[in-house]
């Protein structure tokens, strides 16, 4: 009975600590929630709306909103989350770039199920536009999610200061 009592504390452990996101970004913050499936002895599934920071392009603000699973499995945390994910990225301020980013570089990545899957928000440079570009979408190890949304931000003059180019700081 003690052998089994402390094989389900560390299966728990690592399912809590697999349940945190990368640090690509810092924690998002949440701006509300809204429930969308009643459920009468446990908790409702809802949507959840958050809000982040770039952490490598000062200016940029990312909104998106992600489904929690309610029920008894999202109660505990070990519900598999569905890959329904929208994406809203803005300039709200002078862009600034902190340093070179490659690609399609994750800009934040948070776990959606204990174990298998998560979300990530990957970044990108259009230097013929002059735009940043970011998408939302779901993994797994094993198979993917083809849902996801794309935001294109278009780094426009803020103030009297200096416009800079993306293209400028994408690795090549």
């Amino acid at each position: 009975m003690l052998g089994r009592l402390a094989c389900l504390a560390l299966v728990a452990s690592v399912g809590l600590g697999a349940m945190q996101p990368a640090q690509a970004a810092d924690e998002p913050d949440l701006i509300f929630k809204r429930s969308t499936v009643f459920r009468w002895l446990s908790p409702n599934d809802k949507l959840a709306t958050f809000g982040l920071d770039d952490p490598m392009v000062e200016g940029v603000a990312c909104h998106f909103t992600a489904p929690e699973k309610g029920g008894f499995k999202g109660w505990v945390g070990i519900a598999e989350e569905v890959s329904d994910i929208s994406l809203s990225c803005r300039q709200v301020g002078p862009i600034k770039f902190k340093g070179k980013f490659e690609q399609g570089d994750d800009m934040f990545r948070q776990r959606r199920s204990l174990f298998f899957k998560k979300m990530q928000i990957v970044r990108g440079c259009d230097a013929k536009r002059n735009t940043l570009v970011y998408m939302v979408y779901s993994d797994r190890i094993i198979e993917g999610s083809p849902q996801n949304s794309t935001s294109s931000v278009p780094i426009m003059p803020w103030g009297s200061g200096e416009i800079q180019k993306c293209g400028d700081f994408v690795e090549k």
